[in-house]
C-alpha cells in the first residue's frame, strides 16, 4: 500500500517538476545569452571550453553573466522557498519572509554598517545575513514566550518590522551617507554581484533547501493545526521555531547578495499551490525550481525592457507583487461569507 501510494505520487509529481526544470534552465539560458553583447550559442559552447580569458564573449559570459544568473537562480529559489514554509507554518497565504522581519532585519543593519563608514561588499552582505537572523531570531523568542501560536508569530513580526523600520529610517536621517550607500541594497538587484559575495550565500541556500526537503511530513503535519499535530506526536513550538529558522536562513542569506527582492516569496508559493498542490513534498522542490526560473526571467526583463538602460530588479517585483498581493486580498474577501 505505501509502495503504490509512492508510486503514485511520483508519478504526479515528475511531468510538474520536469516542466519546472526545463523553465528554470530555459530562463538561465536566456538571460546569459541575452543582453546588451549577445552570446550566440557556438560563442557560449566556445567559451565554455576555452575559459575566461580568451574571446570578449568568453570575458563577459565567465565575469558577469554566469555569476549574475546563478544569483538569480539562487535568490529566486532561496525566496521562494522560504516564503512556502512560513505560509505553511502560519497557515496564512498572505505571509512572506517580509512579515516576519526579515527584510527589515537585514535593511537595519545593511544601513547600520554603512553609518560606520564600512562599505565593503563582503561587509555590506554579512551584515544583511545576520540582520536577517537577528531579527527572525527575536520574532521566535517573543513567540516562544507566548507558546509560539500562529496569530503571535504574525503579530510579533509585523511589530519587529516597524520597530526595525523606524530605527532603519533614524539611521538614513542622522546619517545621509548611509542611505546613499545602501541603495543599492534596499532596491534588490543583480548588477553587482560577484563570486566572493555568492559562494557563501550559495552553501546555506543549498544546505537550507536540502534539510526543508527532508522535513516535508513534519511541515505537513504542522500546517494541520496545534491539535492534530500534538495527537500525532509533534513537538509544535519547537518544529515551528525551526521551519521559521530555516526560513530566515533561506532569506537572509538571499538578500545578502540579491539585495531587499519583495513578492518573489509570495508570489511564486501561490503560483506553485495552484499548479501542483499543497503537498509539502512536491511544494517545496516545485518552489525551488519555479522561484529560480521565475527571478531570472525577471532579471532578464529588468536589462531589456529599457535598454541601454537597466530597470533594478527589485523595482519590476514590486511592479508585479502589488498587484498581485490586491488581486489575493480582493479573492480572500469574495470567499467570505
Amino acid at each position: 500500500m505505501n509502495s503504490w501510494k509512492s508510486s503514485s505520487t511520483g508519478s504526479k509529481r515528475g511531468p510538474w517538476l520536469l516542466g519546472a526544470a526545463v523553465f528554470l534552465a530555459a530562463a538561465a539560458l536566456l538571460n546569459i545569452c541575452l543582453g546588451a553583447s549577445r552570446i550566440t550559442l557556438p560563442q557560449l559552447w566556445r567559451a565554455l571550453l576555452s575559459g575566461p580569458d580568451q574571446t570578449a564573449a568568453a570575458r563577459i559570459l565567465w565575469y558577469v553573466r554566469l555569476p549574475r544568473t546563478a544569483a538569480c537562480l539562487l535568490a529566486g529559489s532561496g525566496l521562494a522557498v522560504s516564503g512556502a514554509v512560513i505560509q505553511k507554518v502560519l497557515a496564512n497565504s498572505l505571509a512572506s519572509p517580509g512579515i516576519i522581519g526579515i527584510n527589515a532585519g537585514a535593511g537595519l543593519a545593511v544601513a547600520a554598517c554603512c553609518a560606520f563608514g564600512t562599505y565593503a561588499a563582503w561587509a555590506v552582505a554579512g551584515s544583511a545575513f545576520l540582520g536577517a537572523m537577528a531579527a527572525t531570531f527575536l520574532v521566535v523568542i517573543v513567540a516562544r514566550k507566548s507558546n509560539a501560536s500562529r496569530t503571535t508569530v504574525v503579530l510579533g513580526g509585523v511589530a519587529v518590522t516597524a520597530c526595525l523600520n523606524a530605527v532603519t529610517e533614524t539611521i538614513v536621517t542622522m546619517v545621509p551617507d548611509a542611505a546613499l550607500a545602501s541603495v543599492d541594497f534596499r532596491v534588490g538587484g543583480f548588477s553587482s554581484v560577484n563570486q566572493t559575495r555568492l559562494l557563501p550565500a550559495a552553501v546555506l541556500i543549498l544546505a537550507g533547501i536540502t534539510l526543508i526537503c527532508t522535513l516535508t511530513s513534519e511541515l505537513d503535519v504542522l500546517s494541520l493545526g496545534d491539535d492534530t499535530a500534538h495527537s500525532l506526536g509533534l513537538r509544535v513550538s519547537a518544529m515551528r521555531n525551526a521551519m521559521l529558522t530555516l526560513a530566515a536562513l533561506l532569506a537572509g542569506a538571499s538578500v545578502s547578495f540579491a539585495g531587499i527582492l519583495s513578492f518573489v516569496g509570495l508570489i511564486v508559493p501561490h503560483m506553485a499551490r495552484r499548479l501542483i498542490g499543497s503537498d509539502s513534498g512536491r511544494l517545496i522542490p516545485f518552489c525551488a525550481l519555479l522561484g529560480g526560473g521565475f527571478v531570472t526571467i525577471c532579471d532578464l526583463a529588468s536589462r531589456m525592457i529599457f535598454a541601454p538602460y537597466e530597470l533594478p530588479t527589485g523595482i519590476l517585483m514590486s511592479f508585479l507583487g502589488g498587484p498581485f498581493f490586491i488581486w489575493l486580498l480582493l479573492r480572500r474577501k469574495d470567499r467570505q461569507p
